[in-house]
């Protein structure tokens, strides 16, 4: 396993991080035992959750990822092995503190001690705020719109200065923010240096060959201020991995069991896989090395958070970290990225 450092902190963390989001409906816990088992086993030391999981989120759903993660502490007694990262769920979700829930001092402490209790533990390494309360692009949008009228949100000082409160109490150790913006990941950091608040240790946005948009603003801060990017998404919801190729279906996928997920699969970006796929073949490669290795090898990227329904795939996407993609295969995919740009956002 490869390893980089969570921000300006001393934490080392592994370049794969285990993503958790199918623990509780696609996964049983023990799948999800299995999965922490052989994620350990194989040197990765950074699990990655949140309090809205397992997906698709709603009320049945709510909470049950980080249970069974807290159940495997307890079963196996070794807390201190891993780097835990889970993230407060920001407005809009009716079944989350009655819909009302936002990055107030009262709903954070509220989120916090929920997930703690549920992890069952008494400190979580990186908290994150899960997406901005103010109106931002982000899960596909484009065209922003400002609002000047679009409700209450809490400013960047006043949530910095509500998660100093729990950092002093240990609760948490360390924050980060996901679904950001350029702008709000400068706000947040420009107020941390220059009123000595508690710093974004990093960002958890979408990456992957069919969305490169990451490197267009974000990337420069990543590099410049040490704040760098845990990778979600970076198969594509499963479409760079070939599962759906040729129309195929998997019948235990999410994309066969749920919707929301629908514009992974647009006329363009299916154009744009096929072409990585016959890159990936070309290159002696599988479809799913390939893109792995795309993302780990990314400057700004600290760690990969990869997710997994089967433990094959938990495997080959563990030892993507292995392969290292030559410059011809780089240059090939540039070339490929040049002619179909951002076609899964």
């Amino acid at each position: 396993m490869k390893y980089k450092k969570l921000g300006t902190t001393n934490i080392n963390v592994s370049l794969i991080c285990l993503g958790t989001m199918t623990w509780g409906t696609q996964n049983s816990q023990s799948d999800a035992f299995e999965q922490m088992d052989y994620a350990l086993e194989k040197g990765v030391n950074f699990f990655d959750t949140a309090e809205l999981y397992s997906v698709p989120p709603n009320a049945e759903s709510y909470g049950k990822t980080e249970k069974m993660i807290g159940n495997w502490f307890t079963k196996k007694k070794n807390r201190n092995k891993i780097i835990l990262a889970t993230k407060i769920a920001g407005p809009r979700c009716s079944w989350i503190r009655e819909g009302k829930n936002c990055y107030n001092e009262s709903d954070l402490e509220k989120a916090i001690d929920g997930s703690l209790k549920r992890l069952k533990t008494d400190y979580i390494d990186l908290y994150q705020l899960h997406w901005p309360e103010r109106s931002v692009n982000n899960f596909g949008q484009i065209g922003y719109v400002h609002k000047d009228k679009e409700g209450k949100w809490h400013d960047f000082e006043t949530i910095l200065l509500a998660l100093a409160k729990f950092i002093k109490k240990g609760k948490i150790k360390y924050v980060g923010v996901s679904n950001e913006s350029a702008y709000g990941l400068s706000k947040y950091l420009g107020l941390s240096e220059n009123k000595n608040l508690p710093r974004m240790m990093s960002i958890q946005n979408p990456y992957n060959l069919t969305n490169r948009t990451y490197e267009v603003a974000l990337s420069e801060i990543s590099i410049r201020d040490k704040c760098g990017l845990l990778a979600y998404y970076p198969l594509a919801t499963g479409y760079l991995s070939g599962k759906f190729r040729n129309n195929k279906m998997p019948k235990n996928s999410r994309h066969a069991l749920f919707k929301g997920w629908e514009r992974f699969g647009n006329p363009i970006a299916l154009k744009a896989y096929e072409k990585y796929f016959k890159l990936a073949e070309e290159s002696g490669l599988t479809a799913t090395q390939l893109a792995q290795a795309f993302v780990n090898s990314r400057p700004f990227v600290t760690s990969n958070i990869i997710g997994a329904t089967t433990m094959d795939q938990l495997k080959e996407n563990i030892e993507s970290v292995n392969i290292e993609l030559s410059q011809e295969i780089m240059d090939q995919i540039d070339m490929i990225h040049n002619n179909i740009p951002n076609p899964s956002p």
